[in-house]
C-alpha cells in the first residue's frame, strides 16, 4: 500500500476514533445533566413551597390580593362577549382570508360566497370551542378567564401565557391545575365542523390534525392578551382579565 494512502488511512481512523471518544464523553455527562437539572428542579419547587407556605403563614389576607373568584354575571358576560363578540368575528374574518389564500377546503373554491361559507364555518368552530371551554369549566368549577401575569419580564409573562393554554384556575384562593375542558374545547369545536358541515372526505383524524393548529392558536391568543392589552376600554380588556379591570376586585361584594 502507497505511503499516502496509509497515510490517509490513518487520518480517517484516528478521526473516527476522536469523534467516538467525543460521543461517550457526552453520553457519560448526560446522566450528570439530568441530575443537575432535576435538582434545579426540586430546589426550585421547594422554595417555591417555602416561599408559599411562608407567605400563608404570615399574611394569609394576601391571597385575597392575588385572586378574587369571578361573579357567575362576569363570566357570562365574558363567555358572550368571547364567542358572540366583535373579537371572534375579527378573528373568523382572518382566518377565513388565510383559507381562502390556501384553498381549504378546496371545495368551498375562491369566490365571494365560498369566502362566507369559510367565514361562517371559522365563526362556527370559535362559538363551539368557547361554549365547550366555558361549560366545562362550569361542570369542574375551574375559572375559564385568561389573567394577566403580576410578573414583569418578557420571559415571565411568555411561560405564564404558555401554561395557561392547558391551566385554570380552581377554588376560592385560585390555584392553577391542569384544565381538562382548556385540552378539550379545541378540538370539539373542530370535531363539530368536521361532522356538521365540512366536506365528506373529512374524518376524525382530520379534525385531530385541525385541533392541534387550533391549540397552538389558542396559545397564541393568550400570548397576545398578556402582551397587547391597550387599557381597560380596548376590545381586548374585555376578555382580558386581571384585577385592574374586569374582574372582581378585593372587597368587593359577590
Amino acid at each position: 500500500m502507497p505511503a499516502e494512502a496509509m497515510d490517509l488511512l490513518a487520518r480517517k481512523l484516528d478521526l473516527r476514533l476522536t469523534k467516538e471518544n467525543l460521543n461517550m464523553k457526552v453520553r457519560g455527562l448526560m446522566p450528570l445533566l439530568l441530575a443537575i437539572a432535576g435538582l434545579a428542579m426540586a430546589r426550585s419547587l421547594a422554595d417555591s413551597q417555602d416561599s408559599s407556605s411562608t407567605v400563608a403563614s404570615t399574611t394569609p389576607a394576601q391571597l385575597d390580593l392575588a385572586y378574587m373568584r369571578p361573579t357567575q354575571a362576569t363570566k357570562l358576560r365574558n363567555y358572550a362577549f368571547e364567542a358572540f363578540g366583535p373579537y371572534p368575528i375579527v378573528g373568523a374574518g382572518l382566518a377565513a382570508g388565510i383559507n381562502q389564500v390556501q384553498n381549504t377546503p378546496p371545495e368551498w373554491k375562491q369566490g365571494a360566497e365560498d369566502y362566507g361559507k369559510r367565514i361562517g364555518s371559522d365563526f362556527g368552530i370559535a362559538a363551539v370551542t368557547t361554549t365547550t371551554r366555558y361549560a366545562l369549566s362550569e361542570a369542574f368549577k375551574e375559572d375559564a378567564l385568561y389573567y394577566r401575569c403580576e410578573c414583569k419580564g418578557l420571559f415571565p409573562r411568555l411561560r405564564h401565557a404558555v401554561i395557561s393554554t392547558l391551566t385554570a384556575r380552581r377554588g376560592e384562593d385560585g390555584h392553577r391545575v391542569f384544565s381538562f375542558p382548556a385540552l378539550v374545547a379545541p378540538y370539539a369545536g373542530i370535531m363539530t365542523a368536521v361532522y356538521a358541515w365540512y366536506p365528506g372526505r373529512y374524518d376524525a383524524k382530520d379534525g385531530f390534525r385541525i385541533g392541534n393548529y387550533s391549540l397552538l392558536g389558542y396559545e397564541g391568543g393568550n400570548i397576545a392578551l398578556e402582551f397587547l392589552y391597550s387599557g381597560p376600554h380596548s376590545w381586548l380588556s374585555r376578555i382580558h382579565m386581571n384585577n385592574r379591570h374586569g374582574a372582581p376586585t378585593p372587597g368587593s361584594n359577590p
